[in-house]
């Protein structure tokens, strides 16, 4: 079994210190550093939290940190702006990203496929790690070849900055590759207040919902005659969501491609 040198971009963060946790207890995985705004230069066993955890430096630049750390994989789970530039970044060091920042722009995601073609390196973007919300996803796809009325309310925590989810947009953009066009609703809908309906995508309408106490959780709804289903996905733990970015490292070691959704590498 081949050692996965891997870097974490954001260890401090709640993704990040289950991603820790995650490669610290693989057997397989080696945590090689850190990338962390605040604390250059340190290690990250001096940090609160993480004092059990020897011979891994922090670095608050990615360059510096790929000139001087042999790796194999990044795993960045910060924000779409530092994402893509460590992901670009890193694809340049010829180190594989596996990033579960949500955000990026089709323009971003064209350009890392771009680069990954180039370098003949395997890249990973996913919206959501949580395998239960990766079948949720694909449940979604298959009801919608049967149901065309259907509405995404996607729920958060009221620390997440972007809105609609990465997870609901990818959804939708599965769900519109089989569903036919349709704007839902009556055809004289009038919101009183802007905002109502929510966003619209392709006719389906997208809800977001900010509150603490949240973690994630998504629910789609299918309408007809007489009838409704919902498909729903809670993530209570953000552990929930390891299990998938532990099938992403896995998986991108052995790819050349670019892949955006975790359901495109799961059997």
């Amino acid at each position: 079994m081949n050692l996965i040198k891997v870097i974490i971009a954001g260890p401090r963060g709640r993704m990040g210190s289950e991603a820790v946790k995650l490669v610290t207890n693989t057997a397989n995985f080696a945590l090689v550093a850190v990338i962390d705004y605040k604390y250059d230069g340190m290690m990250l066993s001096d940090v609160e939290g993480f004092q059990s955890i020897s011979n891994v430096p922090i670095y608050s630049k990615i360059e510096k940190c790929l000139q001087n750390v042999e790796a194999d994989v990044l795993i960045d789970l910060t924000t779409p702006e530092v994402g893509m530039h460590h992901a670009r970044t890193a694809l340049a060091y010829n180190v594989r990203p596996v990033v579960g920042t949500t955000g990026f722009s089709k323009e971003d995601l064209m350009e890392l496929q771009q680069n990954c073609t180039e370098k003949d390196l395997g890249c990973i973007i996913a919206p959501n790690f949580a395998i239960g919300a990766v079948l949720m996803m694909k449940f979604s796809q298959l009801a919608a070849k049967y149901f065309a009325d259907v509405e995404i309310l996607e729920m958060h925590h009221d620390q997440k900055l972007d809105a609609p989810s990465g997870t609901a947009v990818k959804t939708a953009e599965m769900i519109a590759e089989v569903r036919e066009t349709k704007k839902q609703g009556h055809l004289n809908e009038k919101e009183t207040i802007k905002g109502a309906r929510g966003a619209d995508f392709d006719g389906m309408h997208i809800h977001s919902v900010r509150l603490p106490g949240l973690i994630a959780h998504q629910q789609v709804l299918f309408g007809s005659d007489g009838q409704t289903l919902t498909i729903r996905h809670d993530s209570y733990h953000r552990g929930s969501f390891m299990s998938g970015v532990k099938v992403a490292v896995e998986t991108v070691m052995k790819q050349n491609t670019f892949v955006y959704g975790l359901e495109n590498i799961l059997d």
